[in-house]
């Protein structure tokens, strides 16, 4: 990896209607947009597609992402015509969890995502603020494609949310105080039904308000893939829902922790379908133990510095919680692309891009001057 992979994400602020907030976003992240197309360009073609083959799987998403919200649709346009490409290749940046696995179905075991989340809910913490993160463990590539999204809406509550350049919403936080963070799970119920892409779930999610209704997003939306939620809400809310494609799970704190990586961990969910994610992922099984077991010792008194260094733990590098660029079991260079840090009452998420190399966070606020205020 080059120098400029450590680069802070870079940070753009949006507005106005769908599709002309759209092209803004395009044009100011058109390079790295260009960037992650290329990556996974290569990647399918690898699996035997063709540039218009895999855009073809891509389309095929549009008319269902337009029933679930039109918005996302025009918005997406907007994004293709900033950056100066296909429609459908914006598409697959917002689905390419999807896309990626029905290809590889066809032609090679799984490439998953990795991910180790937490939430620090307000009694376990020394300020009584809830805190909210993850490492984010994918294609290393993507440390030069992420960035950075602060959305001015008129319609509900601003967003502040990290996503792969030309993605509509990763992980985040909303002006509602609405937090979310995501982990690949795999299981036997997987890619039997069609559904909606799940980076266009999370968006979904930081929309809104209310959390009855971020809730019920989460059960309500149909998933093609298994896929694990954490969502919290600043005033003292948190949860994990281990969804499969048509059932969820849900899993509650526990001395007022919530700490997940890629298995199972609901015995309702064990007892009803297969966990097929440990073959690609089977470092997950230790990497939620050892993050736990740091927040644990310090129950009460945690801070975001705390999660900070749980979430750097090495043990067993490089198939660490904190992981180095790596070849995966499915032959990609694999990392930790990024460590995300919130604190959802103050609208602060703290990034740092490749954490495993380097240790410098760039601080992210979704209403700038806000905290000096409070401060003052």
């Amino acid at each position: 990896m080059t120098s400029a992979a450590a680069e802070p994400f870079p940070l753009l602020e949006l507005s106005g209607a769908p599709e002309a907030r759209g092209r803004l976003y395009g044009r100011m992240a058109k390079d790295r947009v260009h960037k992650s197309l290329g990556h996974y360009g290569a990647q399918l073609k690898g699996n035997g597609l063709t540039p218009e083959g895999v855009r073809g799987m891509a389309r095929a998403f549009i008319p269902r992402i337009e029933a679930f919200d039109a918005d996302y649709v025009a918005e997406m346009r907007g994004i293709a015509a900033g950056a100066d490409v296909d429609l459908a290749d914006i598409v697959l940046v917002n689905c390419r969890t999807e896309v990626l696995q029905l290809a590889k179905r066809a032609a090679q075991p799984a490439d998953p995502d990795g991910c180790t989340g937490a939430i620090i809910m307000p009694e376990a913490s020394a300020d009584g603020e809830l805190i909210h993160g993850q490492n984010w463990d994918w294609k290393s590539e993507c440390a030069e494609t992420g960035v950075v999204l602060r959305i001015r809406r008129e319609d509900g509550p601003d967003i502040l949310t990290f996503v792969e350049a030309g993605g509509l919403a990763r992980c985040g936080l909303n002006g509602a105080g609405v937090a979310v963070t995501a982990n690949y799970l795999e299981s036997d119920r997987d890619y039997k039904q069609e559904g909606i892409p799940l980076s266009l779930l999370r968006r979904k999610i930081l929309e809104q308000e209310q959390v009855a209704l971020a809730f019920r997003a989460i059960y309500c939306t149909p998933k093609s893939a298994s896929n694990n939620l954490m969502l919290s809400q600043a005033s003292g809310f948190g949860i994990d829902v281990e969804c499969a494609p048509d059932e969820s799970f849900p899993l509650e704190p526990e001395r007022g922790l919530l700490v997940h990586s890629n298995h199972w961990l609901s015995p309702v969910a064990l007892g009803k379908l297969k966990d097929m994610g440990l073959m690609g992922t089977p470092d997950s099984i230790y990497r939620a133990a050892r993050v736990r077991a740091a927040l644990e010792a310090k129950i009460g008194k945690l801070t975001i510095d705390d999660m900070r260094e749980a979430f750097f733990d090495d043990w067993q590098s490089p198939w660490s919680v904190c992981r180095p660029p790596r070849m995966n079991l499915g032959g990609n260079l694999s990392a930790t692309v990024a460590m995300i840090l919130m604190k959802p009452g103050q609208g602060l998420m703290e990034i740092a891009p490749l954490p495993a190399l380097n240790r410098e966070f760039t601080r992210y606020e979704l209403n700038p001057g806000a905290l000096k205020a409070a401060a003052e």
